[in-house]
């Protein structure tokens, strides 16, 4: 069943493509059932979750192209398959003032499949593959309009992801050297009988491995992509920053750092210490640039370049509790994201206005969009009884307990990055519902709230960012229980 529901998707991609359906809404029924499908029968393999591994392919030696679901895929697949067919739903409204759907679509639901692909891997080299393969499926759908800024930003995005996964190669590479398998093992496979004199080398290996796959995770310097990305349809952006590209950067240094090189090799060296304060840098440039931007989704995309290094400030910690912390962050923060960024692709998709100062009152004639959009600022910001609070508590958490000097200015970083958010993302929400001047609301005649295709997803998100904020134990004791070996898939 495994391979099943990474193949589901590409084949109801292309069906949507070849099959002559006579209405739109056919179409969209086929689409959003198979997606479904797929989704049900990704969490009838997380609550079954089999022990055994499923052999797709042997080339040499390890190395083979298989899966497993374990406590990290379990994570990332129940993610991806609960957010997926909420977007799809989101997409067919949004894309309906686009052109060549189709295609779009195309490229859209096979995203979901590699996806899958990546948070079910049982090795490094499936990872890699199915995570090289996510930046091909991605690139049309960067490059959707075909206009100039469109293009240039589908190279860039190409240009930078290629080049950081050939620094990831590498550390995969070194794996396959100086590692007993190539498989995940919480704890790390480095056979210290090979390794040797080779210490700082190996160390000097993971921080660029760690760079290279912090690429797709928008690491500072390597994130100019992401904002300029921003120009791509909103579905593909809430895409991008929420939920499978950005995230599947984090997920893989998580998987590098926890069940590659392990945390006995790494905590301590200078090359934690080097990683950490890549993420410390990147956690405050972001805010500091979102609070700059006056364009909506680029603001919107500068705040995830800064909580995605919350994440990797988590994996960097290299402690049960940070992998805990990184692993609630990496699914709150993805509800929270998505849900802003669907309220700004509203926002856009019926007024056509793409800047902050263009807002002034609009939340009465949007009053759903942006109630929503509030709650997601709140959350963002760390509001206690979101979902927010809860994993930046887990981090700061972590922080204080690892005993790390360095992770101590780490804790001063989420408190700039708190307020700093709290200014970018209440500038939005005051100028909707607070108007200065002499403002007119005549001038928004016409405007109102979206359709329920649009509205549906974002009060089902809405819901999960308080439920997760006043419920969210058992999910952190899961992750606690993951991290910690306590939890017997792993």
């Amino acid at each position: 069943m495994t391979i099943l529901v990474i193949l589901i998707p590409a084949v109801a991609g292309i069906l949507s493509t070849l099959l002559p359906f006579r209405k739109r809404i056919h179409w969209e029924i086929f689409l959003e059932c198979a997606v479904i499908l797929n989704s049900i029968l990704v969490w009838y393999l997380l609550l079954h979750h089999p022990n055994s591994t499923f052999l797709l392919a042997h080339f040499t030696g390890d190395l083979s192209i298989c899966f497993k679901v374990d406590g990290m895929g379990m994570t990332f697949a129940g993610l991806v398959s609960a957010l997926w067919p909420f977007a799809t739903l989101y997409a067919f409204e949004y894309m309906t003032k686009e052109e060549h759907e189709r295609v779009f679509f195309l490229f859209y639901t096979i995203t979901y499949g590699v996806t899958l692909g990546i948070a079910l891997a049982a090795n490094l080299l499936t990872m890699y593959f199915f995570y090289e393969l996510l930046t091909l499926v991605t690139v049309p759908l960067v490059m959707h309009t075909l206009t100039r800024e469109a293009i240039l930003a589908s190279r860039k995005y190409l240009y930078y992801s290629l080049g950081g996964a050939a620094f990831a190669f590498i550390g995969m590479i070194m794996i396959i050297v100086y590692g007993t398998t190539t498989d995940f093992v919480l704890g790390g496979i480095l056979d210290p009988a090979k390794i040797g004199d080779r210490t700082n080398i190996l160390l000097f290996v993971y921080v660029m491995a760690f760079i290279g796959f912090g690429v797709k995770a928008a690491l500072c310097p390597f994130n100019s992509w992401l904002p300029q990305a921003s120009v791509a349809p909103t579905p593909v952006t809430a895409l991008l920053h929420a939920v499978a590209v950005v995230k599947s950067g984090a997920f893989a240094i998580l998987r590098l750092t926890y069940y590659s090189f392990g945390t006995d090799f790494l905590q301590g060296t200078w090359a934690q210490t080097v990683v950490m304060l890549f993420t410390m840098f990147t956690i405050v440039y972001g805010c500091s640039r979102a609070l700059k931007e006056t364009h909506i989704k680029r603001r919107l995309a500068y705040s995830t370049i800064s909580n995605l290094s919350y994440i990797l400030f988590g994996a960097a910690l290299m402690t049960p509790l940070g992998m805990a912390g990184a692993l609630s962050h990496l699914v709150f923060h993805a509800v929270i994201k998505i849900s802003s960024f669907f309220c700004a692709g509203a926002i856009i998709h019926q007024t056509g206005r793409n800047y902050v100062h263009e807002l002034d009152g609009m939340g009465y004639k949007m009053p759903c969009t942006f109630g929503i959009f509030t709650l997601s600022s709140f959350a963002l910001m760390g509001v206690p009884g979101l979902a927010g609070f809860i994993s930046k508590w887990n981090l700061a958490q972590a922080a204080v307990d690892s005993g790390n000097v360095t992770a101590y200015f780490g804790i001063a970083c989420l408190l700039v990055s708190a307020l700093l958010t709290a200014i970018y993302m209440l500038t939005i929400v005051v100028r909707a519902f607070f108007p200065v001047g002499n403002f007119d609301l005549a001038t928004l005649q016409g405007m109102k709230d979206p359709n329920w295709k649009m509205l549906l997803p974002l009060f089902v998100f809405a819901f999960f960012i308080i439920a997760f904020g006043v419920c969210s134990r058992p999910l952190t004791d899961f992750f606690h229980d993951m991290a910690t070996g306590l939890y017997s898939f792993q």
